[in-house]
Parts: C-alpha cells; sequence; structure tokens
C-alpha cells in the first residue's frame, strides 16, 4: 500500500509543476544512496527521504510517484529498502 503521507511530501517538497527535473527511488541507507551513489550535494542540493516502515510500502509509494508523476526513476532499492528519496537532477549528480 503506498504511504499517502511520503506522497504529501515528496509532492509538495518537489512541486507539481517541474517534477521531470527530479528523481524518485528507494533505498535500505537513503543518506548513502543520496550522497555517496547520486552523488547530490548534502549542503546545496535539493533533496527529501522519508521512513516508509516496511519493503512493500517503500516499493508501492515508489512505483505510485512513478506512475503517476512525472519524476525521473525506475523500481529496484536493492535488499529490503524501506526509505523512499527524491533528489533534483543536476549536471553533477549521477542517475
Amino acid at each position: 500500500m503506498k504511504n499517502s503521507s511520503i506522497v504529501s511530501d515528496i509532492v509538495q517538497h518537489t512541486g507539481t509543476n517541474n517534477t521531470s527535473s527530479w528523481y524518485v527511488g528507494i533505498a535500505t541507507d537513503a543518506r548513502n544512496r543520496l550522497f555517496n551513489d547520486h552523488n547530490v550535494s548534502e549542503k546545496e542540493g535539493s533533496w527529501i527521504y522519508r521512513n516508509a516502515n516496511s519493503e512493500r510500502d517503500a516499493r508501492d509509494t515508489e512505483k505510485h510517484l512513478l506512475d503517476n508523476y512525472n519524476y525521473k526513476g525506475g523500481t529496484g532499492g536493492g535488499d529490503k529498502p524501506t526509505y523512499v528519496y527524491a533528489y533534483k537532477i543536476t549536471n553533477t549528480t549521477v542517475e
């Protein structure tokens, strides 16, 4: 089941007008995924993550965001992800 609170937080944070410049994903360790794997600037970048409390909720929430909004990203997330994250794509981020 999608987590409506997380959907609301992410949509509000990213805005609904230009979501195609944002990437959405899921991870076991959101901070590592954002700041190391995706090379998002912790201090200067625009990013958000929330704990979905279960793998199923994280996967369903990610799918809902990808299917119903114009975010970049794909399903995946590795082993037992419980965090949903989003970041603004820049010329230094790695998608």
